[in-house]
């Protein structure tokens, strides 16, 4: 299998990875950041080495290789990387209350499965599969599958005409849905009374196709005018979001109530029940 990259994310921090002999690698570093806040990660993880060795004999850099990850600077350098097993041994000497969440974290990222790299269809039959167990129905599963696809097409537009940070992402969508929806997705998850859950995992169908909409509308605003950098991609947010809005204005005359529902999955799922 040739090498891939990816980023995967836990709590908002970046960590590189990387498939080497059909397993994910992480990079060290990038881990280090993340459970230990440091501003100088790399030294941070230069003195660790250190430590451990004088204190306990053991030398962590066995469980590394060498790996070319992706800098800030878009090219590649070689890069401390460990395997899962090589990850949990290392932040085993790192102080830190993140270090249980990052294990069940990376429990989860770390065995995926490889082939879902090859085939995108086993991760999406996967995703399909914990939504039926879940207990939602195949008509919503079929409507949020749809969603997951038009927002990972829209993303990668954002990235390639300049968008390129976690935050240029949520002020962008905060864009589509204050025009589609009049709220934010803070606010709306609020309406909802959400709190770390994901919130089109609580929409309606009315409330997924409206988002759909807003992306599906936003992308081809995007690719028509060939939009470049935040600004212009934040009034196409804008424009794309008001097109789906409209719309939802429209079926709300007519049917004389709102679709931006407070309920959630749980409401939704127990208000089957009683049909």
């Amino acid at each position: 299998m040739k090498n891939d990259s990816k980023i995967a994310i836990f709590r908002g921090k970046k960590i590189r990875k990387t498939i080497h002999n059909n397993e994910w690698w992480f990079s060290v570093v990038d881990v280090v950041e993340a459970l230990t806040d440091s501003v100088n990660p790399r030294d941070y993880w230069f003195k660790m080495k250190i430590r451990v060795k004088n204190e306990d004999g053991i030398e962590l850099s066995t469980n590394c290789r060498q790996l070319k990850l992706e800098s800030s600077d878009g090219k590649k350098y070689g890069t401390d990387c460990a395997d899962t097993e090589g990850i949990f041994r290392i932040i085993q000497s790192i102080p830190s209350p993140k270090a249980e969440p990052f294990k069940r974290w990376l429990a989860r990222v770390g065995y995926e499965r490889v082939q879902e790299i090859e085939n995108p269809e086993l991760a999406t039959k996967r995703t399909r599969t914990l939504y039926k167990l879940k207990g939602y129905s195949d008509d919503w599963i079929e409507k949020r599958m749809r969603g997951i696809a038009i927002r990972e097409e829209l993303t990668d537009e954002w990235q390639k005409r300049g968008a390129k940070e976690k935050k240029e992402y949520e002020i962008l969508t905060a864009e589509i849905s204050k025009a589609a929806f009049g709220m934010t997705p803070s606010q709306y998850k609020k309406h909802k009374g959400l709190k770390r859950e994901n919130l089109r995992d609580h929409m309606d169908d009315f409330e997924l196709i409206f988002t759909m909409l807003g992306e599906r509308s936003t992308t081809e605003i995007h690719r028509t005018e060939d939009s470049q950098g935040v600004p212009k991609l934040r009034a196409d947010a804008k424009a794309g979001g008001d097109i789906a809005g409209g719309a939802r204005k429209k079926l709300e005359k007519r049917l004389r109530h709102s679709i931006v529902s407070k309920n959630n999955f749980k409401i939704l799922n127990e208000n089957k029940k009683l049909r």
